[in-house]
């Protein structure tokens, strides 16, 4: 019972140890340019991939995901975020690809991550009665240390957009303040020269 218990918690360790390895990333991508990752993935694991645009333009840019035999598993044109999950059909190299071939000259700030799973494992012959209760307290740890891993990847770019959206309205603020500045000083000249222009108009000229 024990060394049940054992094996139970340092799974839960190492799940939890993987989902805190897990991070997101920022890349800039710039105009008619590509940028592409790679990732080594054991066959029937499932991994997910996460991205979102954070400043540049129209906030889009293409992504295609491609297996070790350049077979498309995903593309898609002009996405301004997105969230896919596969499972890798045999082992090998994959990529991941942010395209802003269509953008003139402004680049893309792209924040991405890439979720991995646990590669599936099952001993061969048919599983008793204890580790079939072990295989599926496992699988609910595995599930809850996905779920866990997506929450924090969800405040990642909550607080991203957050820090764009605070820029973007203290650049706003700034631009009203002195637009209004400006207007003032406008209004301040055109009343002084009002002013000036009515009391010469009201002059009475002495002729000596």
């Amino acid at each position: 019972m024990q060394e049940t218990v054992a094996k139970v918690l340092l799974t839960l360790c190492g799940l939890l140890l993987l989902s805190r390895g897990s991070q997101a990333f920022i890349v800039s991508v710039d105009a008619h340019n590509e940028e592409c990752f790679f990732e080594n993935i054991e066959g029937g694991t499932k991994f997910g991939v996460t991205f979102e645009v954070i400043e540049g333009g129209f906030l889009d840019v293409d992504i295609k995901v491609t297996g070790p035999d350049q077979h498309i598993m995903h593309e898609s044109e002009k996405e301004s975020s997105g969230k896919y999950t596969f499972v890798a059909p045999t082992k090998g190299v994959y990529t991941v690809c942010f395209n802003n071939e269509r953008s003139s000259m402004t680049p893309k700030l792209v924040m991405f991550s890439i979720e991995m799973g646990d590669s599936p494992q099952r001993l061969p012959g048919a599983p008793g009665e204890e580790e079939v209760g072990h295989t599926k307290l496992e699988d609910m740890i595995r599930e809850l240390s996905g779920t866990l891993t997506s929450v924090k990847h969800e405040q990642e770019y909550m607080h991203v957009r957050d820090k764009i959206h605070r820029s973007v309205n203290e650049s706003t603020n700034s631009r009203v303040v002195l637009w209004s500045t400006f207007e003032a000083l406008v209004l301040v000249l055109m009343t002084v020269g009002q002013v000036y222009y009515l009391k010469r108009f009201f002059e009475v000229k002495r002729v000596v």
